[in-house]
């Protein structure tokens, strides 16, 4: 008899502490699980928050921005207005005009700063731009800017991509040569 308790008492040992370590594994995987899961929705709802404070649209016009502009010198305009999470405000402009009037009216405008400004507008790359465009549409909620413009640009090599600021105004600009139409983007520092 003691030969199989002698047996057994090992086995049964061994049996308990493979159970309790299987115990102990599967309440740190379950705990880990939760730890992720909880950092992931707190990450999430970060940046929703961050996204839906910045994309809080509201119908924008020319004059706004550019007191100044000519009615006559724009067509067909479409603007928003809306706000980064930190509260500075920026705008999105669709319109047809001529490059040749548009360039040298938005070169004139006033500044607070004329050395934080450009002079002259600057011809880009756009590819980094449609970049971080795409890359902004995948959080914005439906209908606050139709983005459906994106994939025109993408596939068109015609486009001119152009770069001004004349403080606080930041303009990046989007012409197409051959309908006129442009895509204005003004960021406004604070």
């Amino acid at each position: 008899m003691k030969k199989y308790i002698v047996i057994i008492l090992p086995l049964f040992a061994w049996t308990s502490c493979s159970k309790i370590e299987e115990t102990i594994t599967e309440t740190i995987n379950k705990t880990t699980e939760s730890v992720k899961q909880k950092a992931q929705n707190a990450v999430h709802e970060t940046v929703s928050n961050s996204i839906n404070s910045m994309t809080g649209a509201e119908n924008a016009q020319f004059q706004e921005v550019f007191p100044q502009g000519d009615r006559a010198m724009i067509s067909d305009f479409k603007g928003k207005k809306f706000s980064f999470p930190n509260g500075s405000p920026a705008y999105f402009f669709k319109y047809k005009a001529d490059k040749e009037l548009l360039i040298p009216f938005l070169e004139q405008q006033e500044t607070s700063s004329e050395e934080k400004s450009d002079q002259v507008v600057k011809k880009i790359d756009g590819k980094s731009f449609i970049d971080k465009l795409s890359f902004v549409e995948k959080f914005l909620p439906a209908n606050t800017i139709d983005m459906t413009f994106l994939e025109d640009l993408k596939n068109d090599k015609s486009i001119e991509y152009y770069k001004l600021k004349r403080f606080p105004n930041s303009s990046t600009l989007i012409y197409n040569p051959k309908s006129k139409q442009v895509f204005q983007f003004v960021e406004v520092s604070q």
